[in-house]
């Protein structure tokens, strides 16, 4: 595989070039998904769900993710490796620096953080330090608590409103990417057009420029619930490979996610 940067990433965007995106957490499955041309992988803070087994994000420490980032890169070289910055290691600019360079310095490309408008000064100083961020908006796993579970957001005017100004802010703050979870897929649409920077979604629709499942998800091996915008591509394609290279041929003509895979 090409090597893949953020203008690499952007180009896509202004081109309608969609991007398949997928979580990883180790070595051989990182392999494996950039040998069947994933772009994009990230190394989420749900491995504490998925690999930990705990009932959400919260317990992932700085050290998991970097532990994670380390072993996927050995496996993917050349793709573009985005890592969470867990809970609360980014609660000032100062950690979020210090937090952020172990990550930069373990392989991964950006960190992504959870957030938005109280996130406008700590992205505008590990901008200004050549830290590529990328933000997330809609449904936020590490604010489980404080939104009484994992809920579609955005549902009224209000809620939407809120949300289309926070990231047309993170944008001018100076994150390059945005991960739009669980929300209606029109107002993904709308916020997807109106900036310059890739949009993925996971839960928002098929207008956005990209899509990223975790892995479990897409391989049908979830534990308990699964999410109403997973599909498993697993199911009827035989082989994980053949699995994988579904999900990405869906994603980049727009069959995946359809309406019943979408709010």
């Amino acid at each position: 595989m090409e090597n893949i940067t953020i203008s690499k990433l952007t180009s896509w965007k202004k081109n309608k070039k969609k991007i398949a995106a997928i979580t990883a957490y180790d070595f051989s499955f990182a392999k494996l998904f950039s040998n069947q041309g994933i772009p994009v992988i990230l190394v989420g803070d749900s491995l504490g769900m998925t690999i930990q087994g705990h009932n959400s994000t919260l317990p992932v420490t700085v050290k998991d993710i970097k532990y994670h980032t380390q072993s996927v890169r050995k496996g993917a070289p050349n793709v573009f490796l985005l890592s969470d910055l867990p809970f609360m290691s980014y609660f000032t600019s100062t950690q979020a620096i210090q937090n952020a360079a172990k990550i930069i310095q373990s392989g991964a490309n950006m960190i992504k953080v959870e957030g938005g408008k109280w996130l406008i000064t700590i992205i505008k100083e590990l901008s200004e330090r050549s830290i590529l961020v990328c933000g997330h908006l809609g449904l936020t796993p590490q604010s489980f608590n404080f939104l009484s579970g994992y809920k579609v957001q955005g549902k009224n005017e209000k809620d939407a409103n809120k949300l289309i100004e926070e990231a047309f802010l993170l944008e001018e703050a100076g994150i390059r990417m945005l991960v739009l979870e669980c929300i209606p897929a029109l107002l993904a649409k709308q916020i997807t057009e109106n900036l310059s920077i890739p949009v993925i979604g996971i839960g928002a629709g098929n207008s956005t420029d990209g899509q990223i499942l975790v892995m479990h998800d897409l391989l049908g091996i979830t534990d308990g619930k699964i999410p109403k915008f997973s599909k498993n591509f697993l199911a009827e394609n035989g082989s994980i490979q053949n699995a994988v290279q579904k999900y990405i041929k869906e994603v980049q003509t727009g069959l995946y996610p359809d309406k019943i895979y979408s709010f």
